[in-house]
């Protein structure tokens, strides 16, 4: 279920959010929706990935090495 919340933001934000969504053809919240999902999405993927490095990331580096230059790289 979509829910709904308001936010105050100041002129210049707004003209700038404006401009960026007329350049999408879409609506001011509507745009302001979408990167608010893509923003939250990107934070969910860096903090897994974090999570994921601090659980996995010693043996990932003993197994492939920590670089492109590795010589367990191939």
């Amino acid at each position: 279920m979509a829910k709904e919340i308001r936010i105050t933001v100041d002129d210049e934000t707004f003209e700038e959010l404006q401009r960026l969504a007329a350049d999408g053809h879409v609506e001011p919240a509507q745009y302001a929706s979408q990167r608010l999902t893509a923003d939250l999405a990107r934070v969910r993927f860096l903090e897994g990935a974090k999570a994921f490095a601090d659980e996995h990331g010693q043996a990932f580096a003993e197994r492939f090495g920590t670089g492109p230059s590795s010589s367990h790289a191939a």
